[in-house]
C-alpha cells in the first residue's frame, strides 16, 4: 500500500503541475494579435466573449485533469491490489450495488456542471447584442471583400500582401487594406462567400464563423484593447486557402471617424486625381 500511495502521489503532483503550467500558458498575453513561435495558449482575449471562451477552457481543463488523475489512480490501484500474485484465488463479485449507482450517477453530474456554462457561452456568443454599427465581409478565392453599410455604402478589398512588400509586417497574415473598428463598439458581422465556402476568423475575438455561398451568416465583438489583430481563412477552400488572411485595426473612435473620412474621400477621387497624388509624391507636380 505504501507503493501505491507513493505512485498516487506522484500522479497527482505531475497531473496538477502540467495543469499549472497549462493554465500559465493559456493565461500570458500576446499583445501582437497573432500567435507567436513556441505558443501554447491562446491569444490575449480583447472581447468579452473570447474571455468567457478562455475561462471555460480552464475551467474544463480542470475537470478534465480531475477526471485523468482519479482514473490513473483507479487502475494503478486495480494493476497492484488485484493481481494473479496479490490474489491467488479471484473474488467472483459480479455486482456492486454502490459503485453501480457512483460510476452511472457522477459522469452525469460532470456533464450538468459543464452543461450549464456550456449553453451560456453559447447564447452570449449566438444571440447579437444591439449592434452599433454593421461590417459585412466577403469570402472570395482568394481574399475577402469588405462594405460597411452604416458608414455610406464604405467598400474595398483586402489581399494578401506579397512577401517582398512585408517591410517587417508578418508575413501570411498582413493585407494592404485593413478593417478598422472602434474600441468599446458592438460590431455586427455578417459574413458571407461568392464561390466556395470560406470562414472569418480572429482568434483574438473568439469570432469564427462559415461565409457560405447565397447564405448570410452573422456573428459578433466588441473590442476592447486598441491594436493589430489578424486572422486567416478557416475553411479549406481552394489553393490559395492560406493566403487570404484578415487584418483588424481596433482604434479610437475619433481615429475611425477620421479613417471613414479618408478613405472616402480616396474613393470619390477620379483617375486623374490618383495620378497627380502619384506625381505629387515622387516630386513632377509642383
Amino acid at each position: 500500500m505504501r507503493f501505491l500511495n507513493g505512485i498516487g502521489r506522484l500522479v497527482g503532483l505531475g497531473a496538477f503541475a502540467l495543469a499549472a503550467g497549462l493554465l500559465l500558458n493559456a493565461t500570458a498575453a500576446f499583445a501582437t494579435g497573432m500567435s507567436t513561435p513556441g505558443q501554447m495558449g491562446f491569444q490575449e482575449a480583447v472581447t468579452p466573449v473570447m474571455e468567457d471562451i478562455e475561462s471555460f477552457h480552464h475551467f474544463l481543463l480542470i475537470i478534465v485533469t480531475s477526471i485523468v488523475v482519479l482514473v490513473s489512480v483507479l487502475l494503478l490501484y486495480v494493476i497492484v491490489r488485484f493481481n494473479r500474485k496479490s490474489n491467488p484465488v479471484p473474488s467472483k463479485t459480479s455486482h456492486n450495488t454502490l459503485v453501480e449507482v457512483v460510476w452511472t450517477v457522477l459522469p452525469v453530474l460532470i456533464l450538468v456542471v459543464i452543461a450549464i456554462p456550456s449553453f451560456r457561452l453559447l447564447y452570449k456568443q449566438l444571440v447579437i447584442p444591439q449592434a452599433e454599427m454593421t461590417i459585412k465581409a466577403t469570402g472570395n478565392q482568394w481574399y475577402w471583400g469588405y462594405e460597411y453599410p452604416d458608414n455610406g455604402d464604405l467598400s474595398f478589398d483586402a489581399n494578401m500582401v506579397p512577401t517582398d512588400e512585408l517591410n517587417g509586417r508578418p508575413r501570411l497574415l498582413a493585407t494592404d487594406n485593413a478593417v478598422v473598428v472602434p474600441i468599446d463598439t458592438t460590431v455586427r458581422v455578417i459574413v458571407t462567400a461568392g464561390d466556395v465556402i470560406h470562414a472569418w476568423a480572429v482568434p483574438a475575438f473568439g469570432v469564427k464563423i462559415d461565409a457560405v455561398p447565397g447564405r448570410l451568416n452573422e456573428t459578433w465583438f466588441r473590442a476592447t484593447k486598441e491594436g493589430i489583430y489578424y486572422g486567416q481563412c478557416s475553411e479549406l477552400c481552394g489553393q490559395g486557402h492560406a493566403f487570404m488572411p484578415i487584418e483588424v485595426h481596433v482604434v479610437s473612435k475619433e481615429d475611425f471617424a477620421a479613417w471613414v473620412e479618408k478613405t472616402k474621400t480616396a474613393s470619390r477621387a477620379t483617375p486623374d486625381d490618383h495620378v497627380k497624388l502619384a506625381q505629387s509624391h515622387t516630386g513632377t507636380v509642383r
